[in-house]
Order: C-alpha cells, then sequence, then structure tokens
C-alpha cells in the first residue's frame, strides 16, 4: 500500500482534500461541505471530472464531530484502487480497474456511466477480497 495523504480535519467544518494516483490518470478526492462527507473518483485531466462519488457520512449523525480525526487516503500498489480511511476505519473503496465505488452504507446507487458494479456496500469480507488478504 502506498500513503497518498495522511492529515487531519474537523467533521462538520469546510474541509477537501485529494490525492492523485501514482501511475495513472486518475485521482481521489474527499469533502466535507459542513453538511456531508463525500468521496469522490476523478479522472485528472486538464480539470478534474467527477466519475463518481460515495456517501461517507451526514454530519447531524456524528456524535464527537468536535474531535479532530485523522484522514488517510491509500492506493493499492498498482495505483487502481484507493482506499478512504477515517481514523484508521475504511470507509470508502474506488477500484478503478473494476469500475466499481463502495462505501459502509452502499449510497448513492450505481451512477450510470462509470461503476459497473450493483452492489457497493463496503463490508470487512469485501475489503479482504480487493485486497487479497491472507494471499
Amino acid at each position: 500500500m502506498i500513503l497518498g495523504l495522511e492529515d487531519t480535519f474537523t467533521i462538520g467544518e469546510d474541509t477537501f482534500f485529494s490525492s492523485d494516483s501514482p501511475s495513472s490518470s486518475y485521482g481521489v478526492t474527499f469533502e466535507d461541505d459542513m453538511t456531508t462527507g463525500y468521496f469522490y473518483a476523478v479522472i485528472i485531466d486538464s480539470e478534474l471530472k467527477v466519475i463518481d462519488a460515495l456517501h461517507v457520512y451526514d454530519v447531524e449523525n456524528i456524535s464527537d464531530k468536535h474531535k479532530p480525526c485523522k484522514i488517510q487516503i491509500t492506493w493499492s500498489d498498482n495505483g487502481l484502487i484507493a482506499s478512504l480511511l477515517i481514523n484508521n476505519y475504511c470507509h470508502a473503496i474506488f477500484d478503478f480497474e473494476n469500475r466499481a465505488g463502495y462505501c459502509r452504507n452502499g449510497f448513492p446507487e450505481t451512477r450510470e456511466n462509470w461503476c459497473i458494479v450493483k452492489e457497493r456496500n463496503l463490508t470487512d469480507d469485501l475489503i479482504k477480497e480487493i485486497f487479497k488478504v491472507g494471499e
């Protein structure tokens, strides 16, 4: 795994982080617009083009939002899988090779043009499968 970004932020504050793949024209961004947190898959061209979005949280539902959080964005060695971790917990994954995006609540539904998977719920078993843990 390659660490693409590590920083701190406070949930509910206007926040924007981005990380580019180490080996492709893909990237990801995380945004907290003071209402929700979203993780976006992007293609990096002359400007960022959003190709998918995953819901991470609603600010109003976070009980300890006043505490600083650690955010990490990691990339697989081939630069085609990006993971969003907040406080060492994986909240979302984009698998660019397989055109898939997963988050803990599976929201929103698959976008019509890019993502080809129908089931978007991220589980611990799926994380192991994606990263082939134990092989």
